[in-house]
């Protein structure tokens, strides 16, 4: 496909993980892609990396300036970064609810204020944010977390009532448990890894991890012109999770 052919795309938290692969599968389906994050070594060409903070509103507004100013303009963006936290309500204290809440709402805000007057001249604009499965399931041990992602989801709505009449259209793609490096150290935390790999994966229907190329299928599709009437609305890919209640095997 080369629906994205001659557009230009930014995205944030790029260097692994739902990121990477979505940079990488933008530009092989055209187009050319700038990625955002604090450590931007493990980027290669074709994809240019540019080192950005999401939780320093200076350290944005340079970082995407420096990446438009490279790429030669802005059509699409993909608000990817964020970071994760595990723990009921009692388990966090005010300063990680705040660093949290930071990093994966206003982080997103920042990035966002950021690329505006750019994809304002775009008239293929579009803006993906990564929220997470746990925008509409109840999932134990994840209060914080949860909380930003239902105000990412929220965020979206908000955003794409906004800004729909300047021809930006604003979706989310809610991925389930992921196989990502992030998880990957949150396994290998664990007391069991494997039994809470083989956990993870029963929760979800499909019986499996998603995949981050999984993910990024589903971004690419809300980021492309081919979807232009699509707008404030979420995409789940998360093995089923959302909206399937299967019996117990055997019954």
């Amino acid at each position: 496909m080369t629906d994205f052919e001659g557009l230009k795309a930014l995205v944030t938290g790029g260097a692994s993980g739902i990121g990477r692969a979505t940079a990488e599968l933008l530009a092989a389906r055209g187009a050319q892609v700038a990625v955002l994050d604090l450590d931007p070594s493990p980027v290669t060409k074709p994809l240019l990396g540019f080192r950005a903070d999401i939780s320093d509103d200076a350290s944005v507004r340079e970082a995407v300036a420096a990446a438009v100013a490279e790429l030669g303009g802005l059509d699409v963006l993909v608000n990817n970064a964020g970071i994760g936290a595990q723990g009921t309500v009692e388990d966090n204290d005010d300063a990680e609810w705040h660093r949290v809440l930071d990093v994966n709402v206003v982080g997103m805000v920042r990035v966002t204020r950021a690329a505006l007057p750019h994809l304002r001249r775009s008239s293929h604009a579009a803006i993906v944010n990564t929220g997470s499965i746990a925008v509409t399931a109840g999932l134990p041990q994840r209060a914080l977390y949860s909380a930003t992602k239902g105000a990412v989801y929220s965020l979206t709505l908000a955003m794409a009532a906004d800004h729909v009449r300047e021809g930006i259209r604003v979706n989310c793609v809610n991925p389930g448990t992921a196989d990502t490096p992030w998880i990957g150290r949150l396994l290998d935390k664990a007391p069991d890894p494997a039994a809470e790999r083989a956990a993870l994966e029963a929760r979800q229907p499909i019986g499996r991890l998603v995949s981050a190329d999984e993910v990024a299928g589903a971004i690419a599709y809300l980021a492309s012109p081919l979807s232009g009437a699509t707008t404030g609305t979420s995409l789940a890919v998360d093995g089923g999770v959302q909206g399937l209640r299967l019996r117990p095997v055997g019954r």
